[in-house]
């Protein structure tokens, strides 16, 4: 039977999972490297320390952050009215 689970808000099926599969199972699954990113379980913070511990059931909620790494400089906007004399 597959594991059914809500994660960022959009349910989804997971076929190679059984109940009580672990959240690095899940992790895995997914293809997500686990070093980028933060997992919430059922609104609690799930530590990477325990993973491997954290048992999922289907309609479990999850939501998974990943962290991306950038290196161009922020840009800046400026919003003008349309009344500005700037503006032609």
């Amino acid at each position: 039977m597959p594991l059914t689970l809500i994660i960022n808000g959009q349910p989804r099926e997971f076929a190679a999972l059984e109940p009580q599969a672990t959240v690095a199972q899940l992790i895995a699954a997914m293809e997500l490297k686990g070093d980028r990113i933060a997992v919430e379980l059922n609104r609690e913070i799930a530590q990477r320390a325990q993973w491997d511990q954290a048992r999922l059931n289907s309609g479990d909620k999850l939501e998974i952050v990943h962290f991306v790494g950038g290196g161009a400089a922020p840009t800046t906007f400026i919003l003008l009215p349309t009344e500005s004399p700037w503006i032609r």
